[in-house]
């Protein structure tokens, strides 16, 4: 489109402070645009001028004045108009003394505004006929949930239960957790997952497969293929988000021989609970009294389960009240390393600790052993402060949660021979030969991407999103893990859990008909161009690229799936021969941008250049600037998607250019990641090699770029790290191509 840019320049919020005439020189004899001022570009009259100028003509609006992060609302001036912010407030007049290096710095910032309006190019959303259904993978609580819910905002289900009928492990349970006030007294199963039951079979938006499984899952968001074979038959539907609600597997007990599983009368909580639906405790045909429970069997221990399932202790004392209730003279030892009940559960753990016939305290279990016909177990570090023996008919060992995804073979990145780091800190959850002894035999969703056929998960296979941030989200756009296939939880978590899923798979059907993206670039219609004629099958966007949004045909080329893709740019950075681009974020607009710094050549007068992640670290800067605090004026920022959208070309543009080091604030990254486009910062840090390659080639000191992991906490140590940088650069020196 051709360009009319208008520039407005802002003189609130103490912008007025610095030399506006100056800035308005720059814009006019730089640019021939004549600008206009105004005290408040916010206020209504502010906004109306704008509005009257587009009416005549403008259609690239940059506005001189706040943080783009504020104010949104305000200056969107709609979708056919290109609108760029450039930050003097904040990153201006907040953030530095007004002296002639705060004026050259917004002078630049003023520079680089017009160069990127001038750049940007309108976006087109990527439109196909997509499907509003939405596919439920699992029949207990949290699919039937799930189901519930978008059942109820009007959108189509299907459900999908491999087993013969739904309600999961609830219907072989007796009793659960208590749900309402005052979460003394336990629940009922049957009566309630019945009553989910019926309410699922009797709505009409709801499609029910039981004795199904997927045979595969192919296409993207609004346009997911999905084949299921019910009992030896095929069926074929489309939907446009998923919720997977697998659930969750018991530890194999068969490993915790050292607490005594084999034994006659030693079982786990999960035989337990069949013994009490049944009605029948018994060992070996004799009625059970004393029963001892071995909490935390097998969990929050390396060699077997590191983590706590969170739900077990509650399970426990609700197993301890019904074996009290079966038989009032029974005797219940409760052997805990930490007892925790979660959440709205502390008058019910008082109602167990209450009965006289429970018996509470912490310590560790030093043997299980056989005695003639009772078991005998020994307990060290009581709180009693002396060792306790006890002669039980029945021992039951607390064992822990596992995703139904765990042991499953799910990306091929996860395994070191398959791909290299940047996978560093997925570590597969079970060896590699055991994954491939299950490959295709349990696999839940069997999609149809080269990246693999489930969900990526993290160590302990739970499945992989930015767990601080969006915990519904996975990998795989428009797929919501949900329930305690995503994390341990209690059946009225998994509720909850459901219903938030549920939100999401309906965000995701209404924005992908729209053709834009979700979260964190939530409503984006921008997506990549590939321009693969001079696509050198390089894979490295098809290998990078976080959210499995890039196929590969069998000579390597990608082959984009576009509302699969978060708009992040990844493949952008990655891409060596620079042919991916968005209409409003491109090699050449960021290029542009830095080549229109004005870079002196007088000594003393360094140039530094950061990119900031638009999720954190941008965000960490504006924060310290509005509590007040300084940095270098010599630096100029520029904000990223997501630093491993920065392509090396970047840097060696602002070598050549004269500037004289690049700072890259991004994400943490690592084991406790928490890129929002999962390891975009390590891709980053990963592509340093090739930019000291690059500033080898230029005969540059590769000192002179460097990454800084940076969480929006961090803005009070914001001053430091740039000003550090600075200082950094000022002993190298100047770069040697200034002045060329």
């Amino acid at each position: 489109m051709e360009k009319n840019v208008g520039v407005y320049i802002c003189t609130g919020c103490g912008i007025d402070q610095l030399d506006i005439e100056k800035i308005k020189g720059v814009v006019e004899n730089e640019f021939k645009i004549t600008p206009k001022v105004h005290k408040a570009l916010c206020s209504r009259e502010g906004v109306e001028m704008i509005k009257e100028d587009i009416k005549n003509g403008v259609n690239a609006v940059v506005i001189c004045g706040c943080s783009p992060r504020v104010k949104q609302d305000v200056f969107n001036f709609g979708k056919d108009i290109i609108t760029v912010r450039v930050n003097l407030r904040e990153d201006v007049v907040w953030s530095h003394d007004i002296d002639e290096h705060a004026q050259e710095l917004a002078e630049d910032y003023v520079r680089m505004g017009i160069v990127q309006a001038q750049k940007t190019e309108l976006p087109e959303p990527y439109l196909e006929e997509t499907s509003k259904d939405i596919l439920v993978v699992g029949g207990g609580v949290t699919g039937l949930t799930a189901a519930l819910e978008c059942a109820k905002a009007g959108y189509k289900v299907y459900l999908v239960e491999k087993e013969s009928e739904l309600g999961g492990w609830v219907r072989k349970f007796k009793k659960i957790l208590p749900g309402k006030f005052p979460y003394r007294e336990p629940v009922d199963a049957e009566s309630y997952i019945n009553e989910k039951i019926n309410e699922v079979m009797n709505n009409e938006n709801i499609t029910v497969y039981t004795s199904t499984k997927i045979k595969s899952i192919s296409g993207q968001p609004g346009m997911f293929n999905v084949v299921v074979d019910r009992e030896g038959n095929e069926e074929v539907f489309k939907v446009g988000a998923i919720v997977v609600a697998t659930g969750w597997k018991p530890y194999d007990p068969t490993k915790l021989s050292n607490l005594g599983y084999g034994l006659p009368g030693v079982v786990t909580n999960i035989e337990l609970e069949q013994m009490i639906k049944e009605g029948k405790l018994e060992v070996d045909g004799k009625a059970v009294k004393d029963v001892a429970f071995i909490l935390c069997a097998g969990q929050r221990d390396p060699e077997h389960i590191p983590y706590c399932s969170t739900v077990c202790c509650l399970t426990s004392l609700k197993q301890a009240l019904c074996i009290r209730e079966m038989n009032k003279d029974a005797n219940v030892f409760v052997f805990y390393k930490d007892l925790r009940t979660v959440g709205i559960y502390e008058e019910f753990y008082k109602q167990a600790q209450q009965d006289e016939g429970i018996f509470l305290t912490k310590g560790e279990v030093k043997s299980i052993t056989q005695n003639g016909d009772k078991l005998r177990v020994e307990v060290t570090n009581t709180l009693l402060g002396e060792d306790i023996t006890v002669d039980v008919d029945m021992v039951v060992l607390v064992t822990g949660m596992l995703s139904s995804m765990y042991g499953l073979y799910t990306v091929k990145e996860e395994y070191p021979d398959e791909g290299e780091p940047p996978y560093s800190h997925i570590k597969p959850a079970v060896p590699k030969e055991v994954a491939f002894e299950n490959r295709g035999k349990e696999w839940i969703l069997n999609l149809q991407y080269r990246q693999g056929p489930e969900l990526p998960t993290l160590k302990y296979a739970f499945p992989d999103s930015h767990y601080i941030c969006f915990p519904y989200e996975s990998r795989r756009t428009g797929i919501y893990p949900a329930g305690c296939v995503r994390a341990p939880m209690t059946i009225r978590d998994c509720e909850l859990d459901a219903r938030g899923a549920a939100l999401k798979a309906i965000q995701t059907v209404e924005l992908v008909a729209k053709g834009a993206t979700i979260f964190p670039r939530t409503g984006d219609i921008d997506y990549p161009n590939f321009f693969l004629q001079r696509c050198t099958q390089c894979k490295r966007c098809t290998e990078e690229c976080p959210f499995g949004a890039l196929d590969e045909d069998e000579k390597g080329t990608p082959q984009p799936n576009p509302l699969r893709c978060r708009r992040c740019g990844i493949c952008f950075g990655a891409c060596p021969e620079k042919i991916i681009s968005f209409k409003q974020y491109s090699v050449d607009m960021i290029s542009s941008m830095i080549k229109s710094i004005s870079v002196p050549s007088e000594e003393g007068k360094l140039r530094i250049l950061v990119f900031a992640c638009e999720n954190d670290a941008y965000p960490a800067i504006d924060m310290a600037a509005k509590n007040g605090l300084k940095f270098s004026p010599l630096v100029r920022i520029i904000p990223v998607r997501c630093l491993g959208s920065v392509n090396v070309v970047f840097i060696a543009d602002a070598m050549s250019k004269g500037i004289d080091g690049v700072l890259m604030l991004g994400c943490k990254f690592g084991e406790d990641y928490q890129c929002h486009f999962i390891r975009g910062s390590e891709l980053a840090n990963r592509r340093m090699e090739n930019v000291k390659e690059t500033l080898n080639r230029l005969f540059i000191e590769p000192e002179r770029v460097k990454i800084v992991q940076v969480e929006i906490s961090d803005w009070p140590k914001i001053p430091e790290i740039i000003n550090s940088f600075v200082e950094e650069i000022q002993k190298i020196g100047p770069n040697p191509y200034k002045g060329f």
